[in-house]
């Protein structure tokens, strides 16, 4: 029941407590399934943390228990079927959701209006935030002194007025943000080719704060997407002026997040690599493009 990549990505990153909660997993399913009276219909998926059983016209989603998960079926609540897959039961405890069924293929892996129709859908995704919900101002401390330390210690090419300007962005964007439930992970992979509409969201984080900083996550994984094209930065520009458009925010705000981002992914990407390259030239590259995004995009 449980695909081997999964297993072993789980493991490779929770170590014991992963395999521990593996090895529960069957019975946790077993238990959801006569739960909500669901029989599987078809082979399981995964993602990073959740793995994915079809049930009909559904599937059964549990993921590993970790903070990061907590809010996603409050985010789904809320928005109530409006851009994203509908929630029909949760079960916190179990950090499970019985969730609209959609397709497997991602709008990264659509070649048309690929930022028209994410600008559109985060627009519609863009609501009054309920209670409960972690808000993203609470994590500008953190970000700020990790950018400090990892400006002192590490080797890197970014001048002392680049990393100010990020830190500039913690102070005046990140401290205090709007009201407004976001995402929070919102890039291609977690938008679905979907039947009830043509592309829904998954896979939120469900917190409280700025939507230009949902931009820029979408366009880090364009970047990446994209990454040895011809003139690259030309072109995430022109993305990120109609993302904005499309999703009716201010594109130099979006300038400024992506700006911040970019600084912290050069950053990331020097102390513990990317998903998709961990080393070699790839992430020669990826660490290389940051660099050169960290400057062109001060505002």
């Amino acid at each position: 029941m449980i695909p081997a990549a999964f297993a072993k990505a789980t493991i490779d990153r929770e170590g014991a407590v992963g395999e521990a909660w593996l090895a529960e997993l069957p019975g946790i399913v077993d238990d959801l399934l006569t739960q909500w009276d669901c029989e599987p219909d078809g082979e399981a998926a995964h993602g990073q943390v959740g793995m994915v059983v079809p049930v009909r016209d559904a599937v059964l989603k549990v993921s590993f228990p970790h903070p990061g998960n907590v809010h996603e079926p409050d985010a789904f609540e809320a928005w109530g079927g409006e851009g994203a897959v509908k929630l029909y039961e949760r079960d916190d405890a179990r950090y499970a959701m019985l969730l609209e069924r959609a397709h497997p293929t991602t709008l990264l892996e659509h070649d048309e209006d690929v930022v028209v129709i994410a600008g559109e859908l985060h627009r519609r995704l863009r609501i009054p935030a309920p209670d409960g919900l972690p808000r993203m101002s609470e994590q500008a401390d953190a970000w700020a002194d990790e950018l400090r330390k990892d400006a002192a210690e590490l080797d890197h090419p970014l001048p002392p007025y680049v990393v100010d300007a990020a830190l500039a962005v913690v102070d005046e964007l990140g401290r205090d943000q709007p009201e407004i439930l976001i995402h929070g992970d919102f890039h291609p992979r977690n938008i679905l080719r979907a039947d009830r509409e043509p592309w829904l969201a998954v896979d939120p984080k469900g917190y409280v704060g700025d939507p230009a900083y949902d931009a820029t996550t979408f366009l880090r994984t364009r970047a990446a997407h994209q990454l040895g094209a011809d003139d690259l930065i030309s072109r995430l520009n022109h993305e990120l002026e109609l993302f904005a458009e499309t999703a009716e925010l201010d594109p130099e705000r979006i300038r400024r997040w992506a700006h911040l981002n970019m600084v912290q992914s050069a950053f990331w990407g020097r102390r513990h690599g990317f998903g998709r390259a961990r080393a070699g030239s790839e992430l020669d590259r990826f660490i290389a493009l940051c660099d050169e995004l960290a400057v062109s995009w001060i505002a």
